[in-house]
């Protein structure tokens, strides 16, 4: 017995395809049987597995356990719910060593995946990659493991809850907030947690639906945010929270409607967080803004940038001992007195718990950010062959550069303008583009110079293509 995946499957930090084209329940049983066996030369020998609410998730199940078990795996099924759902069960199961989210995350509803924990460590690159050299080669382990089923949603939810320990009641009581679960699987957690959470909450679309029927759940898109805005004008709330189809991003507007992106959510997070652990390291990805730089050092920190992509940061975490860390995608890490995994629930809690604490509201904290110009995200097509070569091809030319030039994740070039970003993405064959200055003529002046490292190296910022 052998299995090949399509070539697009297996992704830098998950496993990812279009179900009936390039995903199916044969590629699923393949996963299983593959972790299964790394597992269990490892020396462990229980997995935790849950799932969305796409369609497709409930097949794909199915067909992950029964790889394995074939491969001598004992399975726990925390069933449908939240990414960060069952990386809680993973973290406080005591008698498993590892646990398998089928999750199409926010991509389109005929899209599913796989996200993954491996003894307490993200499952990613290499890990990903010896998963399908395994399964070419057939190189198994046989066994027959054992299924059982555990509800957990109701510790997940208490467990969460405590992070608003010791902040004042009365506080927490007055405050209104809106909540939108995008029909994706934090809806039903959102449900309890609110009924549980003191203070008024509206929530949005907790049915869960794959089929998505109201907007996309990606709350990075501004457009995506636009019923959480409506709600909170209408009501008169404090602020909006809004999660991605598998509830491990968080996107956030403010009571007057503004975007709290993923970095100045971080610059709130991290004046929290500063207080009780003082000088301890901040990270946040090369997307990220000077101005949370900037912030983290104001309040006693260590700012530190580091790569784009979800394992990267938690792996990055563990190695420093960093409390919190963050992404301008909406993943937010709280490492303080939480597990260090990226969970949008808990980070909507923290919030709460942040505006109290620091004794302002959202919308304050929000208007005292400095007033930065920046473009979105650009992210451009570019042949699979080419998009890290032209980023080698930048990186000499600026060599010399009297510019800062950072070369952690792409370039990202900082000068008297502000800094610029060129970047190859790792899951598409892609470029990613950002700027950020304090003037329209400043950034004006930075998007012309990663125009300018383009054309040197034979390509242009075509049409900006989605995630």
């Amino acid at each position: 017995m052998s299995h090949q995946f399509d070539s697009t499957v297996l992704r830098e930090y998950d496993i990812r395809g279009i179900i009936g084209e390039t995903l199916g329940p044969d590629d699923a049983r393949a996963i299983g049987r593959g972790f299964a066996t790394l597992l269990g030369r490892a020396g462990g020998s229980k997995v935790a597995v849950g799932y969305d609410g796409r369609v497709s998730s409930p097949m794909l199940e199915h067909a992950l356990i029964e790889g394995l078990n074939a491969s001598g795996c004992d399975v726990v099924r925390v069933g449908m719910g939240p990414t960060p759902m069952l990386y809680f069960a993973e973290a406080s199961m005591e008698d498993v060593d590892g646990g398998i989210q089928i999750t199409g995350s926010h991509n389109p509803a005929n899209y599913n995946g796989f996200k993954m924990v491996f003894q307490g460590r993200p499952f990613f690159g290499a890990d990903i990659l010896k998963i399908g050299e395994m399964a070419a080669a057939g190189d198994w382990t046989d066994g027959s493991g054992s299924v059982e089923t555990r509800e957990i949603l109701n510790q997940y939810i208490d467990r969460m809850l405590n992070a608003l320990e010791h902040v004042d009641e009365a506080k927490l009581s007055q405050l209104k907030v809106g909540w939108d679960a995008g029909n994706g699987a934090a809806g039903p957690a959102l449900e309890k947690l609110a009924a549980k959470l003191p203070g008024e909450h509206h929530l949005l679309y907790t049915e869960v639906d794959g089929n998505f029927p109201n907007h996309h759940p990606d709350p990075t898109v501004e457009d995506n945010l636009a019923d959480l805005k409506k709600l909170v004008a209408d009501k008169n709330l404090d602020f909006g929270i809004a999660f991605d189809g598998d509830g491990d991003r968080i996107g956030a507007i403010d009571g007057q409607g503004r975007v709290i992106w993923g970095d100045q959510l971080l610059m709130i997070y991290a004046e929290d967080v500063l207080k009780t652990h003082p000088g301890a390291t901040v990270i946040a990805d090369v997307k990220a803004s000077r101005a949370l730089f900037d912030t983290v050092s104001r309040f006693g920190g260590q700012p530190l940038m580091w790569k784009t992509g979800h394992s990267l940061i938690k792996s990055k975490m563990k190695e420093t001992g960093s409390p919190l860390a963050g992404e301008m995608s909406g993943h937010v890490f709280f490492a303080d007195t939480y597990y260090g995994y990226d969970d949008a629930l808990y980070a909507g809690i923290r919030l709460i718990a942040a505006s109290a604490r620091l004794g302002r509201t959202v919308t304050e904290l929000r208007g005292a950010m400095p007033a930065m110009v920046n473009t979105p995200e650009m992210r451009f097509q570019v042949d699979e062959s080419r998009k890290f070569a032209a980023i080698e091809e930048v990186k000499q030319r600026l060599a010399n550069s009297p510019d800062d030039v950072d070369g952690t994740d792409g370039v990202r070039v900082t000068n008297a303008d502000g800094w610029w970003l060129l970047r190859a993405s790792n899951t598409q064959d892609v470029l990613v583009a950002r700027a950020e200055s304090e003037s329209q003529e400043g950034l004006d002046r930075l998007v012309a110079q990663i125009d300018e490292q383009l054309e040197l190296s034979g390509l242009e910022r075509g049409e900006s293509v989605g995630h």
